[in-house]
C-alpha cells in the first residue's frame, strides 16, 4: 500500500500489535471516497490507528461529516492534512452530539465548517467539555453587559476556532491580562475579543505574557512611552504570535535600514513578513525610486500579487 510502516510504528506502536485490523477496507473505504493511494498511504503512515476502524463505523462518520462538508473531496483534504480530526475517535453518538449541540447554540454552517476545517478535533471533545467553554463564554459575554451571547460566541469561534480545543483556564486567564494589562472598559473588551483579539484567546499564558513583555521593554528602549506600546498591539494584536528573536531581529532590521519607530509601530502589520521579504522588497523599491521618508511603508506587507502591481507600475513611472 506504500506505507511508511517504519514511521507508522514509531507514531503508535500499539496499533501492530492488535489482531483483526481493517487496513484493506479503509484503503477501498478512502478509494471510494476519491482519495489517491498515495493519500492512503500517507493517512495510515501518519495515523495507524486508523486501520482499526470499522468500515460500518467510517461510513457511519463519514455521513456525519457530510451534514458539515459539502463534498467528499473536502474530508479527504481535511484527511491528508490531519487525519486524526476523523480517525482518534469512533465514538460516532459523541461526534452527533457535538454537531447538534453547537448548531444548537448558534453557530452557523460556515461556523462548523470552519471548525471542522482548521480545528477538527472540536469534534472528538467529549460533549461536556464543549459544553463547558460555551458556557464559560456566555458567562464572559455576560458579565461584558452584553445581551446577545450567541453572536459574541459565533464571532469569537468563526476568528479562532482553535478555542474549543483549549482549557476554560487557559482562555480565561489570556482574557484576564487583556483587559488589566491595558485597562479595557467592557465596551473595548467586547469589541477586542470579537474582533482580532480573539485569534490570542488560545496561546499558552506564558507564551503571551513573555511576548509582550519582550515587546514593551523593546519599544521602550526605542523610546516609546507605555501608551504608544498598548496602541501597537492593541491595533494588531497578532504580534503577540513573535516570538521574542523574531520580533526584535525585524524591529533592529528596520531600524538600521532608516525607519523610524513611530512608522513602524503605525504599521505593525509590516512585522509579518520576513526579514528576507523585506529586505528585498526595500531593495526593489528604493531601485523604483520609492521614498520611504515621504510614501507609506505599509507595502512592505502587501500580498505578493498586490505588491507586485505597485512595484510594475511604480517602474513604468
Amino acid at each position: 500500500m506504500g506505507v511508511d510502516v517504519d514511521k507508522a510504528k514509531k507514531r503508535q506502536p500499539g496499533v501492530f500489535n492488535r489482531m483483526g485490523t481493517q487496513e484493506q477496507d479503509l484503503k477501498m473505504f478512502l478509494l471510494s471516497k476519491g482519495a489517491s493511494k498515495e493519500v492512503v498511504a500517507s493517512i495510515i503512515s501518519r495515523y495507524p490507528r486508523a486501520i482499526t476502524r470499522t468500515p460500518e463505523s467510517l461510513s457511519e462518520r463519514w455521513d456525519l461529516w457530510r451534514r458539515i462538508m459539502t463534498s467528499d473531496l473536502e474530508i479527504i483534504n481535511i484527511l491528508e492534512r490531519s487525519p486524526e480530526g476523523f480517525f482518534r475517535s469512533s465514538n460516532n453518538r459523541n461526534l452527533e452530539n457535538n454537531i447538534k449541540f453547537l448548531y444548537s447554540v448558534g453557530l452557523t454552517h460556515k461556523c462548523l465548517c470552519r471548525l471542522l476545517t482548521s480545528a477538527p478535533r472540536t469534534f472528538s471533545n467529549s460533549l461536556d467539555l464543549n459544553k463547558q467553554m460555551i458556557k464559560f463564554l456566555q458567562e464572559v459575554c455576560l458579565s461584558l453587559n452584553h445581551n446577545k451571547p450567541r453572536d459574541f460566541i459565533g464571532k469569537i469561534i468563526f476568528k479562532n476556532p482553535f478555542i474549543l480545543i483549549q482549557s476554560t483556564k487557559r482562555v480565561k486567564t489570556n482574557i484576564e491580562f487583556l483587559q488589566s494589562t491595558f485597562n479595557l472598559n467592557n465596551e473595548k473588551l467586547l469589541v477586542l475579543l470579537c474582533g482580532p483579539g480573539a485569534k490570542i484567546l488560545d496561546l499558552s499564558n506564558d507564551y503571551v505574557n513573555r511576548n509582550y513583555t519582550n515587546i514593551k521593554e523593546k519599544l521602550f528602549s526605542l523610546g516609546c512611552t507605555e501608551e504608544e506600546v498598548h496602541k501597537f498591539i492593541l491595533s494588531y494584536p497578532d504580534v503577540i504570535f513573535l516570538g521574542e528573536k523574531k520580533f526584535n531581529d525585524k524591529i533592529d532590521y528596520l531600524i538600521e535600514e532608516k525607519f523610524s519607530i513611530s512608522q513602524i509601530i503605525e504599521n505593525p502589520r509590516i512585522l509579518d513578513s520576513s526579514i528576507s521579504t523585506l529586505r528585498s522588497r526595500i531593495k526593489e523599491l528604493v531601485n523604483a525610486g520609492y521614498s520611504f521618508s515621504t510614501s507609506n511603508i505599509a507595502l512592505l506587507s502587501w500580498s505578493q500579487k498586490r505588491y507586485k502591481a505597485k512595484l510594475k507600475k511604480l517602474n513604468i513611472e
